[in-house]
């Protein structure tokens, strides 16, 4: 498997390297809908354990004819965002362009705009189409598009998920927050994009499995320490804070070892070092 980005720090798409062996920053041709365009190769070829198939195959390395074609359409869509974004100055219409996409195979443009709500941009096609000589269609993306599209980095300081890596946006709820125990402070939890960060999902499933599984806050439990009440809980690190009884200290116990299960099951003579049953 290898990878490749048709645009520096963007998305990567992953390839079946098939009978090349690219090395890194190596022109590369992607089989698309509209034919075989040209990318960089981020990651060079390597074995996976996992049998993944599907991936599309890698069409060859790029020619000369290959990197001045794709140079040809990358002025084409500079010169289409230029002029599209000085039309709608001048046409006064609330919206902003974002990219432009050029198919060569077609000769049609893609204008991706922003707006706060519907555009009639009837006037603006007509005069984008007089203008560049194309087919444009102009579409309008919400703000986690924008986001994706225009890239940035995120307030964990690494690239955008949704420019680099994610396929689909999944629904994220404020829930997953709270679940997580996070500020539910929109200016803590949301991302680039001004809507709740993506990555609020990633182990939200972590944190649902631990509640079903740990002792609930206020619960008394046994520890090695001593009897005590449950006050808190480290997730990651699948441990349990108690505040002993007697001394009135807390401390982190693993979630296993104050679990009642567990500790009935040890308290059977010879069973002290086997758990759970059968390993």
């Amino acid at each position: 498997m290898m990878a490749v980005s048709f645009k520096r720090s963007g998305r990567l798409h992953y390839l079946d390297p098939g009978p090349y062996n690219p090395a890194v920053g190596t022109k590369v041709l992607v089989p698309t809908d509209a034919g075989p365009e040209v990318a960089e190769c981020i990651w060079a070829p390597q074995w996976i354990d996992d049998d993944i198939g599907g991936l599309p195959v890698c069409a060859g390395l790029a020619t000369e004819a290959d990197l001045a074609r794709d140079s040809s359409n990358r002025e084409r869509r500079a010169e289409a965002r230029t002029v599209a974004r000085r039309l709608v100055r001048e046409h006064g219409l609330p919206m902003k362009v974002i990219a432009v996409d050029y198919l060569a195979a077609t000769g049609a443009l893609t204008v991706y705009f922003s707006a706060p709500h519907r555009v009639d941009f009837r006037l603006l096609v007509r005069d984008l189409t007089a203008r560049l000589l194309a087919r444009i269609d102009l579409r309008q993306i919400g703000p986690r598009e924008e986001a994706r599209l225009l890239g940035g980095i995120g307030p964990c300081g690494r690239d955008l998920c949704c420019s680099t890596f994610l396929k689909d946006f999944e629904p994220v709820s404020i829930r997953m927050a709270r679940d997580q125990d996070l500020p539910v402070n929109p200016m803590r939890i949301a991302g680039a994009c001004g809507r709740l960060m993506c990555c609020l999902k990633y182990e939200h499933p972590l944190y649902v499995k631990f509640r079903e599984r740990a002792p609930r806050l206020g619960a008394e439990v046994q520890t090695p320490q001593g009897a005590g009440t449950v006050v808190g809980y480290s997730v990651p690190a699948d441990q349990v804070i108690v505040q002993v009884a007697e001394t009135g200290a807390s401390c982190a116990c693993p979630r296993a070892s104050v679990c009642g299960s567990r500790q009935a099951y040890e308290a059977i003579p010879g069973r002290e070092r086997e758990w759970p049953p059968g390993r």
